[in-house]
């Protein structure tokens, strides 16, 4: 084609009514345009753009003619504090390999809740940000929920509901509450009448009312209410799994692979409630390494369209909640029949992988299987053995400690292998709160990635990855754990980001210059910002059957197939091997795997968000009648209105206000992540060691605030300290809706 034939046909096709924003190579695909023309579509591309035909947009996607910018295009919202937020517009079918992003102002929300399904159409670019659209809310086509958790207090007679969290800053119009037996200061929840928006107050009724914070459980019911999470099973649910029971008799069946009488062990931690994974491994004739990895067999407990299969696709996941577990499937299942117990005939999914010395995967197969566990072990007992096997030798039968001795060796050649292939290891500080009876936190502790859950992430991935070939190499679609590539303008931020850290990256598109420079800061004070930085930098791993690779783990084919107790995608994988396994072709429908992964990806999402929430919650009630209470903390995070730091023995993380700072006058450098003082002992920058003092505790908004009592910058800098004048200026003063402290951050789940 020439320019105008390629111009002609461009816009005839974004033109098109169903048009969904795509990427240039996904155009040329449809097109008819061959890898050659790849250079003169985007010089078209940028040529219709610059003249206003189309818009081009952010992650180099093909929005669309500006004159179909009438018909709004569809997406989630996520409310941020402040009122504004952003709507997320998934890609089209035709390319799933990226996502769009929408700018919505607190003014242009309409009112719009946090995960409701929206219209939005665009107002053009942001101008403050470059690749960023603006939009506009006009249309709230599908509500998360119409359910919220808050405070409830009375004001001239009139009750009234304060949310929990920042997406709603009013108070919600409750009336007169009294016949609820509702008392100021209770959690209660509500129904939703009528959504707040601008000029127009919200109103609700409430329909559970929790009681007041100080009883026990009540922030784990708040939690389960905000998050809709269904801690009962229906009783058809419950009544099948017991019938379930009832008919096992534990007979290895022809079609199962005896197993009963080798060496297997599961590896959990000290609290674990379920067992869906176990270890074999052994040398062969040819010097070689024999992994076996048995998977709880759920699929055949969980039949498909059972009663139980519905709720559990439901569900999607289990609930892990600080003290509690909201299993996806019935404990009779999760709990016993499923679960891989010491000494107890269990049905599993095996794969048999062989290895080469060195950790190269040779082949691998797989069966219907019936195995007995010989030990289970906790993770704290594994690294124990690891640091003096010998110690152990009287502990325990013979062919356990070599089975234990040999899994460390081989799980360090995979990491090595896995490293070399450019696989990237995030460490990122993960809380644990420690509770009493009642549920009360003790305390909190950062939870460490030893060698011992080294060892068995390595065979877990290893599994993972056969099975996925298996079905690749059949061309089977399938149920895929994806994680896309990182967006070049993203990564593009995060170099800018580590230079002004004082850091000298190459090239970050390179994955072995991304793992270069996440290993270069291990140890400094600067790992937590810099991890938390390239965190950000990628996309978040989904559920689809794309194929499209998984980035972070620098694997080609990669699914879901170890945790089928706790995670739906599995017990899917699960079944099409089943299948296989029978002779079978699985039944496999790209359309409705695509469905299902969405829905999947989302109940993850969900169930990380309420984790994350209630831990926030509980470590926040912790320190509600500790004001005063002194700490060690390093600065995570520095912004023109003060800086958060977290607590070195107890995690936690709160921020200290620009205001709690000695009486000076701060500048803000945006490059180097400073606040600077006139007095020279008055800076402030990533990794220094503060001292504070917890001065304000607020449940209903998350927050936490410290008092600064010393500091200790740190010796040799990366850089020096910025000047006054040039980027930067005034620091401004702390406000409740530019908060953002690092515990938002989520740990990416692989």
């Amino acid at each position: 084609m020439d320019n105008e034939e390629l111009e002609q046909a461009l816009i005839a096709y974004v033109s098109r009514p169903n048009y969904q924003p795509v990427k240039p190579k996904v155009i040329a695909k449809k097109l008819g345009l061959g890898p050659s023309s790849k250079k003169h579509l985007l010089r078209v591309l940028r040529r219709l753009a610059r003249k206003g035909h189309l818009i081009y947009g952010s992650n180099h996607l093909v929005i669309g003619p500006k004159s179909n910018q009438s018909n709004a295009l569809q997406g989630t919202f996520r409310r941020r504090a402040g009122g504004g937020g952003k709507v997320r517009i998934p890609s089209s079918s035709s390319n799933t390999e990226t996502e769009m992003e929408i700018y919505i102002s607190a003014q242009d929300a309409g009112d719009a809740a946090s995960g409701d399904f929206v219209e939005v159409t665009l107002l053009g670019k942001n101008r403050g940000r470059r690749d960023e659209f603006v939009g506009q809310i006009v249309k709230v086509l599908e509500r998360k929920t119409d359910q919220f958790v808050g405070n409830f207090f009375e004001e001239d007679g009139e009750g009234f509901v304060q949310l929990d969290g920042k997406q709603f800053h009013r108070p919600i119009w409750v009336g007169d509450a009294r016949s609820r037996n509702v008392e100021t200061g209770d959690q209660v929840v509500i129904e939703m009448i009528r959504f707040p928006a601008r000029g127009q107050p919200g109103e609700g009724v409430i329909t559970k009312v929790l009681g007041s914070w100080e009883l026990p459980g009540v922030e784990t019911e708040s939690i389960i209410h905000q998050y809709d999470l269904n801690d009962q099973f229906p009783e058809e649910v419950l009544q099948e799994a017991r019938e379930i029971a009832q008919n096992f008799t534990g007979e290895i069946t022809e079609d199962r692979l005896d197993l009963t009488e080798e060496t297997i062990l599961t590896i959990d931690p000290k609290d674990a409630r379920d067992f869906d994974d176990a270890i074999s491994l052994k040398r062969i004739e040819n010097g070689h390494w024999l992994l076996g990895v048995h998977i709880a067999d759920v699929s055949h407990w969980v039949q498909p369209r059972s009663a139980i299969d519905r709720e559990a696709q439901e569900r999607g996941t289990s609930v892990y909640l600080p003290g509690r577990v909201i299993p996806m499937l019935p404990e009779i299942i999760s709990n016993g029949l499923a679960s891989l117990q010491p000494n107890q005939v269990r049905y599993a999914m095996t794969v048999f992988i062989e290895f080469t010395e060195q950790g190269a995967p040779v082949e691998a197969n797989y069966h219907k299987s019936a195995i007995k566990s010989k030990r289970r072990f906790t993770y704290e007992e594994v690294d124990e053995f690891n640091q003096d096997p010998e110690s152990w030798q009287e502990k325990l039968p013979e062919d356990i400690h070599r089975l234990l001795s040999d899994m460390r060796v081989l799980a360090k050649a995979l990491r090595a292998r896995r490293r070399d292939a450019g696989a990237l290891v995030l460490t990122l500080a993960e809380v644990r709160v420690d509770l009493d009876r009642e549920g009360r936190v003790i305390g909190a502790k950062k939870v460490e990635q030893t060698e011992s859950h080294q060892m068995i992430e390595e065979f877990m991935l290893s599994a993972n990855e056969a099975i996925a070939r298996v079905f690749d190499q059949k061309s089977i679609p399938f149920l895929r754990r994806v994680h896309p590539t990182p967006d070049l303008g993203k990564l593009e931020l995060l170099h800018e980001f580590v230079v002004d850290l004082g850091l000298s990256p190459q090239n970050l598109t390179n994955r072995f210059e991304l793992q270069s420079l996440i290993e270069s800061i291990e140890g400094e004070p600067e790992e937590q910002a810099v991890n938390y930085a390239v965190l950000r930098s990628l996309p978040q791993a989904i559920y689809s059957p794309a194929e499209e690779g998984h980035f972070a783990l620098a694997s080609e084919c990669y699914c879901h197939f170890t945790s089928p107790i706790r995670r739906y995608p599995d017990l899917i994988i699960h079944r099409m091997l089943t299948d296989l396994i029978a002779g079978k072709r699985p039944k496999s429908d790209f359309q409705q795997l695509t469905l299902l992964g969405q829905h999947c990806s989302d109940t993850e999402r969900r169930a990380e968000q309420a984790e994350r929430e209630l831990n926030k919650l509980k470590l926040l009630h912790y320190f509600n009648d500790r004001t005063g209470e002194e700490m060690d903390a390093v600065i995570t995070g520095v912004h023109s209105y003060g800086f958060f730091a977290q607590g070195i023995d107890l995690p936690v993380e709160g921020l200290v206000p620009l205001e709690n700072l000695k009486n000076d006058r701060y500048y803000y450098d945006r490059k180097t992540h400073t606040l600077t003082g006139y007095q020279e002992e008055n800076r402030f920058r990533l990794g220094d060691r503060v001292r504070v003092a917890v001065q304000r505790v607020d449940i209903s908004t998350r927050e936490l605030d410290f008092n600064l009592l010393s500091a200790t910058p740190r010796e040799n800098p990366l850089r020096p300290p910025p000047k006054r004048k040039g980027k930067g200026g005034p620091a401004g003063r702390a406000s409740k809706g530019n908060r953002k402290p690092h515990w938002k951050q989520k740990r990416r789940k692989r």
